[in-house]
């Protein structure tokens, strides 16, 4: 079904809520791209991640703040579209204060959202496993989790911190509950940088949904889905991973291309033609057109017709 036809009368924001109230972890892998949600929708997964980094590096641009409210909905639109399935978005620091925060969750909200987290950086901010990140005070992120939460109609509303690294883990932990009691729905503790840290932080704030986040060459350890549900937590996301992935094998292939001037090499490692289709439910879309033949693929396309 292709999602034109595609109508779910519960909003995406309760679907997100729905699993989250049910037993077991929620799996995000990140999708930075409409074909890469289909994929991961295809492999099994019922939720979605949008990364702030792989959104910017899809556009060539360093993980620094530096991309708007609108480019955000681009890929919403494209990713929760395109799937169908909840997805969570990094909304970085709100795009500014409270008012900007509100008109974001408005935005993204309407571009389908299902969940965003906010982080309690202030700009330029940096990905949360790096060094010298600047903080908000502790009240300013309040208000700010408060006026998202007060903008919000169905959207769940995580609150991040990244104080670990310059204030340590109880103010960590004092910022969590301050988070909670201006209305945050979750809690994203980024950058623990050893299991004892994260088991720790699950034991201060017992029954709260706590998000981990698994990206590669980062701070934290590398765990299981399962092994972090028995550290306490609720939600896992593989950021960045897709992106990393398809770039590299770009990589090789512009490396193939230049040294042998054809694509040729290659063809054993690329999507074929009838694999893409199917993916995109290419003849579905043909279908709800009367006028348009059914298209025949070439031979040798890899399958199909």
């Amino acid at each position: 079904m292709t999602w034109l036809v595609r109508h779910d009368p519960v909003p995406a924001g309760r679907r997100f809520r729905d699993r989250l109230s049910r037993p077991g972890i929620f799996r995000l892998p990140g999708a930075h791209n409409g074909q890469a949600a289909l994929q991961a929708r295809a492999a099994g997964f019922k939720g979605l991640y949008l990364s702030g980094a792989a959104m910017s590096a899809s556009m060539g641009l360093p993980d620094l703040g530096l991309i708007t409210i609108d480019d955000v909905c681009f890929f919403i639109r494209q990713v929760a579209g395109a799937s169908g399935l909840p997805v969570l978005v990094d909304a970085d620091t709100g795009y500014g204060e409270a008012l900007n925060a509100m008109v974001t969750v408005r935005r993204f909200e309407e571009a389908g959202a299902a969940a965003i987290h906010l982080e309690d950086q202030i700009l330029p901010k940096k990905c949360g496993h790096l060094s010298d990140k600047r903080l908000a005070l502790p009240q300013d992120m309040a208000a700010k989790v408060a006026a998202a939460v007060r903008a919000r109609r169905d959207l769940v509303v995580i609150a991040r911190t990244d104080a670990l690294a310059n204030e340590g883990l109880d103010a960590a932990i004092a910022r969590a509950r301050l988070y909670l009691e201006a209305g945050a729905d979750a809690i994203f503790p980024e950058a623990l940088t050893d299991i004892d840290l994260m088991r720790r932080f699950a034991q201060a704030l017992p029954g709260v949904p706590l998000l981990a986040n698994m990206t590669e060459f980062g701070r934290t350890p590398q765990l299981t889905g399962a092994e972090l549900q028995d550290l306490g937590y609720k939600m896992v996301i593989w950021p960045v991973s897709s992106l990393r992935m398809a770039n590299q094998a770009q990589e090789r292939l512009y490396a193939a291309l230049r040294d042998h001037d054809t694509t040729a090499p290659m063809l054993g490692h690329m999507q074929t033609r009838a694999e893409l289709y199917e993916t995109l439910d290419y003849f579905g879309f043909e279908g709800l057109d009367a006028s348009i033949s059914r298209s025949l693929l070439p031979p040798g396309s890899g399958g199909g017709d």
